[in-house]
């Protein structure tokens, strides 16, 4: 049989590796009819989202060697969560790689550079031809508006990009640049060197900045490719849950196809 197959093949190739039970779900998911519907794949929302908050995919991601070791190298740096740590992983490593191709993937809001890490490492491997960006001030947040946002100027400025970009060196991850400055000051630069985007990671907890980095990113996104929005669902970021319900759905009239654990948006 096939399994007995690779058992031998993998004893006598001591780097052979057995394909994980992840990769065969996702394989056989991706391989199935995946009707759109208002702009969104139903189905891809349900195998990401239910599976984590009421299956049995924590688990299994978990027990993948590519996510343990792009765990390992986000170590304590971050400060996402890891429901939403793993579905960019399963976007990463199943999703965008089937049905984007290639594209760059840009990070708004990096802080300490944790995740900006973790998804480097999965890149490496599932998207090898891609690119990284890591956007922050690395010094705090701007001036924010307290009319809607909770977060003041200076929040999350205990930051060391010297040591961070150390530390990326360190682990040999050549895909990723951190690229620091306020969005509005480096973006624009930044973007006449990327060609194509397939995922943008929007971790910021203010309206403006919210705003600013889904709208800037819009002209390179590819068919396929992936909004997602970190912090919109929370409590303590009115802000950006305003920024995208009055841009991404009230303006552009783009329905979410996940919201668990997070907003993620199909281009």
């Amino acid at each position: 049989s096939p399994n007995v197959r690779q058992s031998l093949d993998a004893a006598i190739d001591p780097g052979a590796t057995l394909t994980h039970p992840l990769d065969k779900q996702f394989e056989t998911h991706l391989a199935a009819p995946r009707p759109e519907r208002n702009g969104r794949c139903v189905a891809d929302g349900y195998a990401r989202g239910l599976g984590m908050q009421f299956g049995k995919l924590r688990d299994l991601i978990r027990s993948h060697p590519l996510y343990q070791e792009a765990a390992r190298a986000a170590g304590t740096r971050s400060i996402i969560s890891e429901d939403n740590r793993m579905n960019l992983f399963l976007l990463l490593n199943y999703f965008i790689p089937h049905q984007a191709g290639y594209g760059d993937v840009l990070e708004f809001g990096a802080y300490r550079g944790g995740n900006a890490l973790f998804m480097a490492k999965v890149m490496s491997q599932s998207m090898p031809k891609a690119r990284i960006y890591a956007l922050d001030t690395y010094k705090g947040m701007p001036e924010t508006d307290l009319t809607v946002d909770r977060h003041k100027a200076g929040d999350f400025a205990d930051v060391d990009l010297t040591e961070i970009r150390r530390h990326a060196q360190g682990l040999g991850l050549g895909n990723l640049e951190f690229v620091q400055g306020l969005f509005e000051d480096t973006t624009p630069a930044l973007l006449d060197r990327v060609e194509r985007i397939s995922l943008v990671h929007v971790d910021c907890d203010i309206y403006s900045a919210v705003k600013y980095s889904y709208d800037i990113c819009k002209p390179k996104m590819v068919d396929g490719g992936y909004y997602v929005f970190d912090d919109a669902l929370y409590s303590s970021c009115i802000g950006a849950t305003e920024a995208v319900e009055e841009v991404v759905i009230g303006r552009d009239g783009l329905r979410s196809e996940q919201i668990f654990p997070h907003f993620v948006f199909r281009a």
